[in-house]
């Protein structure tokens, strides 16, 4: 495997809308940087947010999830509780293709200040908005600025195309628009 360029991110989302909306160059004047990188994508954070809370005693269960655990907010800034958790979106709509796989990593700047970016690969053939974990591992509140630098998204070429791809086995989590829930 072998890591993708700024030329390659930049033709595939102008021709193919593998990034929407793109932004061509790294902008960083004021805010936590985004945009086109070297290797990599630096994707923004949508203003919805779905910040934990223990209000109704809600059991977290993957296999059973309640959004009774959540608390909704659309803001330009969230703040996330001491050792606690929110669920977001990227503002960018993604489209994998089929010989690419990708992985994120968290922005140094919110990893700095305890604040943790979890997000699965993004497997071949995949689309849709990608759900951001922040976890703040802090003792104190933590705030995450909307339509502000996120995370980085890395391509990766393949050695040869998969067998089956995530279109293919139609997965659960294909074209999801909007901070999405785990499903089983």
């Amino acid at each position: 495997m072998s890591v993708r360029p700024d030329h390659w991110i930049r033709q595939q989302a102008q021709e193919n809308g593998m990034i929407e909306p793109f932004v061509d160059g790294f902008r960083r004047e004021g805010v936590i940087s985004y945009g086109v990188s070297s290797y990599g994508y630096d994707a923004r954070v949508a203003d919805e947010f779905k910040i934990f809370t223990n209000v109704d005693s809600v059991i977290v269960d993957p296999k059973n999830f309640s959004d009774q655990g959540f608390v909704n907010r659309q803001t330009d800034v969230c703040v996330i509780p001491p050792n606690s958790f929110a669920l977001a979106r990227t503002v960018e709509y993604f489209r994998i293709p089929r010989d690419t796989l990708v992985i994120c990593l968290g922005k140094s700047t919110y990893a700095r200040c305890g604040i943790i970016v979890n997000v699965t690969p993004l497997e071949p053939e995949w689309e849709g908005h990608v759900t951001l974990e922040f976890s703040n591992t802090t003792p104190l509140p933590a705030k995450i600025y909307a339509n502000e630098g996120a995370c980085q998204f890395i391509f990766l070429k393949a050695d040869s195309l998969c067998e089956t791809s995530y279109a293919d086995r139609a997965g659960k989590y294909m074209g999801q628009k909007g901070v999405t829930l785990p499903r089983l």
